[in-house]
């Protein structure tokens, strides 16, 4: 029989790979979205929406109740970490308190047979731990409202799974980035500005910590691994992540060089810049608005539980991904 899947936060960048990646496999989709019905394109023409704030338990019910998916996605958030300091409440509604009423509704609805169940974790769950890289067994550590909002997430889901036997994965993703991420996000705001410099339409980059490492793969890789823990016999939590970390500063070297421009540092801290090689032209610069409350310098996941049970691995190296965005943003202006 066709399996149907619904998709929370099916407009962001996660949801247009999975909902691609679904459609391939024959799957009826369904997706939640907030706006206007008539803002949908020609290309999500395969994509059954729905228009709702998915902070309306009623609302998300109907929706639940009136197809009876096999498996729920649970994608949307309010995902930038920064964005989360300025609106920890907000971010709180949605990140925690949406997959505990989805959750709810499964277990209300009688639907824990039928119904697989995947919830969007994050790497940032662990922030500062000692542990390097970190696992599944790594002991979290939050460092912003938005991982705590995550961490509520994460609980509840594993208690929903114990309590009630409802199959439901945690997929604890590490960064993850493509050419549709959006701008507000410091991959995006990178590759788009290396793009815009050489174009002339763009002076300098401000950014914040330079020494901020990160474990970042590609979207599209990472989505396969979601479907993957629902086609499992149990359910189950899993670090996705390509077991590498990489600097902001390595990320802005990549992305200039893709247009032509080396990048020399000069400075330290604050004052610290960074210099088209050829003609010493100032392009970089350091911003303290971006420098976060606190920060989880070093973030880098093991992948070998996914490796070894749902046979994943990223088809993406760093490099390609820093090639791939910053050439799509260079064919884009």
């Amino acid at each position: 029989m066709t399996k149907i899947a619904l998709i929370t936060g099916i407009n962001g960048q996660d949801g247009k790979y999975l909902s691609e990646l679904l459609i391939n496999k024959g799957y009826i989709v369904h997706g939640i979205r907030r706006g206007n019905p008539q803002a949908d394109t020609k290309d999500e023409k395969n994509i059954h929406f729905h228009y709702c704030d998915l902070t309306d338990y009623s609302e998300i019910i109907k929706i639940i109740q009136n197809i009876q998916p096999d498996e729920i996605y649970n994608l949307a958030a309010q995902s930038n970490v920064k964005t989360s300091f300025e609106k920890p409440e907000y971010t709180t509604l949605t990140n925690a308190l949406v997959p505990l009423k989805i959750l709810e509704i499964i277990r209300t609805l009688g639907l824990e047979k039928k119904t697989r169940f995947f919830q969007a974790s994050t790497g940032e769950l662990f922030g500062n731990s000692h542990e390097i890289p970190q696992k599944e067994t790594t002991p979290f550590y939050p460092k912003s409202p938005y991982a705590v909002s995550k961490l509520y997430a994460y609980w509840i889901c594993v208690n929903y799974r114990e309590a009630y036997n409802i199959f439901a994965c945690n997929g604890i993703l590490f960064n993850h980035e493509s050419p549709i991420r959006p701008e507000s996000f410091v991959s995006r705001k990178v590759t788009k500005a290396a793009a815009r410099i050489k174009k002339g339409l763009q002076d300098k980059l401000y950014l914040g910590n330079l020494n901020a490492k990160r474990d970042w793969g590609f979207a599209g890789d990472y989505v396969e691994a979601m479907w993957l823990m629902l086609q499992q016999d149990k359910p189950e939590d899993y670090v996705i992540a390509t077991g590498e970390a990489h600097s902001v500063r390595e990320l802005v070297e990549l992305a200039f060089r893709e247009v032509d421009i080396e990048i020399e540092w000069e400075g330290e801290g604050l004052n610290e810049v960074g210099k088209d090689a050829s003609n010493k032209r100032i392009l970089v610069e350091i911003d303290p608005a971006f420098y976060r409350p606190v920060e989880a310098n070093l973030l880098v996941g093991d992948p070998s539980k996914a490796r070894e049970l749902l046979d994943w691995k990223p088809r993406i190296t760093f490099e390609e991904l820093v090639r791939m965005m910053t050439r799509n943003d260079i064919n884009l202006i």
